[in-house]
């Protein structure tokens, strides 16, 4: 039986060989594909190609993946020799601008990055992918405008394009180093209370080497009194992913505003565009009321889903709201549409005093529309909310806001 095994081991090891050997370059690049996304076999991976490139030594789309098998594989002067020499060559492919400014990006030569892509959208003015890593490279080295130019430039060819809308996002909260704005919410109910409410806010933002701090100071008129508060809002960046929130605010006017409040929150950019926020909110009228709050978010082309939810335990119960909100971005992260429901109330909202009386264990259903726009540097927004709230057990009552906010950047 063994010496019979031998015999047919025998007559297939050289059709074996065979076959190999007379494998196409075509053939032989299919796979080399397949072992390295597949089995993550880049050494093996990187054996095909080149034997693939024997074959066929001018056939630029496996040189180009030569060189990224050896960017993966952590050979960078090999994978940099590959892409040196396709530029020798004067090879123009979109995707080996991409493949060699992305192992500078990843490598931290942000520079080189930059000159590569550059180069690449010469040829390639209208390359989604070039311009993408153009915008990742710049705000990666805090260079803010000239990240945001390269998103807009992507957006008005695509304004569909996901990942782009996310980072356009993310590189509008610091695109300018100073902001102020003023923001004015009227309240009218039809019998919880017998005043409307006003609330005026005047905010000065700085954006920071660190994230963005936000001062700003409120005054409110409620039950035909009127009080203030001061707040202090911070956006500390930790790494590419995580920023956290940290929020704080004091008042005099206990009623009118919390006595002081507190904030923390881990935020998190996520792979595929989606965001996530973890975190807490206390507020403090004649005791401490501890809320926890969790979000989730995805950008898809145009849109941003957002869903919130804040928990607020006791000695009883829990108190549960729950927030959902979608965004229709019309041109750049400043502009678009929002609609929002959700029942409860949130500590983020101006009618937060309420939780004094523990009205936010009670019944709520809220609804409402934004529209943001922006000219130049000038930001505009106006909203409107209703809700429908049981203030006492049993006993519902209406309630409609109106929203007004304008803001210039500097």
């Amino acid at each position: 039986m063994k010496r019979y095994t031998t015999f047919l081991l025998a007559l297939l090891f050289p059709v074996t060989m065979y076959g190999q050997q007379n494998l196409t370059a075509d053939e032989l690049f299919a796979k080399a594909r397949t072992t390295a996304f597949e089995q993550k076999d880049y050494t093996t991976s990187i054996a095909l190609a080149k034997e693939a490139l024997e074959k066929a030594p001018n056939y630029t789309d496996i040189s180009v993946f030569l060189g990224r098998l050896y960017t993966w594989n952590k050979d960078l002067p090999a994978a940099r020799a590959v892409f040196e020499d396709l530029g020798k060559r004067g090879v123009q492919d979109e995707d080996y601008f991409l493949a060699y400014a992305s192992l500078e990006y990843w490598n931290d030569q942000n520079i080189k990055a930059i000159e590569i892509i550059d180069k690449g959208l010469s040829y390639h003015p209208k390359s989604e992918t070039l311009l993408l890593l153009k915008a990742k490279v710049y705000f990666g080295m805090d260079h803010y405008e000239e990240a945001d130019q390269a998103v807009k430039t992507l957006l008005s060819i695509n304004p569909k394009n996901t990942e782009a809308r996310a980072l356009a996002v993310r590189i509008n909260d610091l695109s300018s180093k100073n902001a102020v704005g003023i923001v004015y919410n009227y309240s009218h109910f039809d019998k919880q209370f017998d005043d409307d409410w006003h609330i005026v806010g005047v905010s000065y933002k700085r954006v920071t080497p660190i994230g963005s701090v936000i001062l700003r100071g409120n005054y409110a008129n409620k039950f035909a009194q009127g009080g203030t508060q001061i707040e202090l809002e911070a956006y500390p960046r930790l790494s590419k992913m995580f920023y956290l929130y940290v929020g704080g605010g004091y008042s005099d006017d206990v009623g009118l505003f919390p006595k002081y409040r507190t904030g923390v929150s881990l935020n998190a950019n996520l792979p595929h565009s989606f965001e996530a926020e973890l975190g807490y909110r206390q507020l403090y009228f004649s005791n401490s009321i501890w809320m926890y709050t969790a979000a989730v978010g995805k950008y898809y082309k145009n849109f941003w889903f957002n869903l919130r939810t804040y928990i607020t335990p006791d000695s009883k119960n829990i108190s549960h709201s729950y927030t959902a909100t979608v965004r229709y971005y019309t041109k750049s992260a400043q502009d678009y549409f929002a609609f929002q429901i959700g029942t409860g109330i949130s500590p983020e909202e101006n009618r937060n005093n309420l939780l004094e009386n523990e009205t936010f264990k009670l019944k709520t259903f809220k609804i409402g529309a934004e529209y943001n726009f922006s000219y130049r540097t000038n930001l505009f927004s106006v909203g409107t909310m209703y809700y429908n709230q049981e203030f006492r057990p049993g006993e519902k009552g209406n309630q409609f806001d109106i929203t007004l906010g304008y803001t210039r950047k500097f």
